[in-house]
């Protein structure tokens, strides 16, 4: 695995952690920052052709 998939990876498990942190709080504002960041996340990985897997967000 290269570098740029490794750290793709890495950057989409710790926003669907932080993701889910924000669910649990209750914090609806960061919880769409989060989101968000996850949706660019999974498009930058499907363009690049980097398989994601099953999400726990």
């Amino acid at each position: 695995m290269d570098a740029f998939t490794a750290g793709l990876l890495q950057r989409i498990r710790t926003t669907e952690s932080d993701l889910s942190r924000a669910r649990d709080e209750g914090d609806d504002f960061l919880v769409e920052v989060e989101q968000a960041e996850l949706d660019d996340l999974r498009r930058l990985a499907a363009e690049h052709g980097v398989e994601v897997g099953v999400s726990r967000a």
